[in-house]
């Protein structure tokens, strides 16, 4: 399943959000959602032992000014990786 968050994490229920994981499962995030993927934030840090893999739009770093900021860990992506990641999982949940 691809799991979106267009939201900052405080303002979604992210404790449901990590319940809901799956393996193989990928999380996206974008809008203001990319400020979970800067390094050392604690709902990314809540994500390390998620058996996912974390997406971050580039175009909504970039706009954003964060693009020192993202942690290594996160998969940066731009908009036509993003339609791919529509494609590759056919379930989807938006947060």
């Amino acid at each position: 399943m691809l799991h979106t968050l267009p939201h900052c994490a405080s303002s979604v229920d992210f404790p449901a959000l990590l319940r809901l994981l799956k393996v193989g499962d990928a999380l996206l995030l974008l809008q203001d959602g990319v400020t979970v993927a800067i390094e050392g934030n604690r709902f990314l840090e809540s994500l390390r032992d998620a058996p996912i893999t974390v997406y971050a739009l580039k175009e909504d770093i970039d706009a954003r000014g964060l693009g020192g900021q993202i942690s290594d860990s996160v998969v940066r992506v731009d908009y036509t990786e993003f339609v791919r990641l529509t494609v590759k999982y056919a379930n989807q949940m938006a947060w």
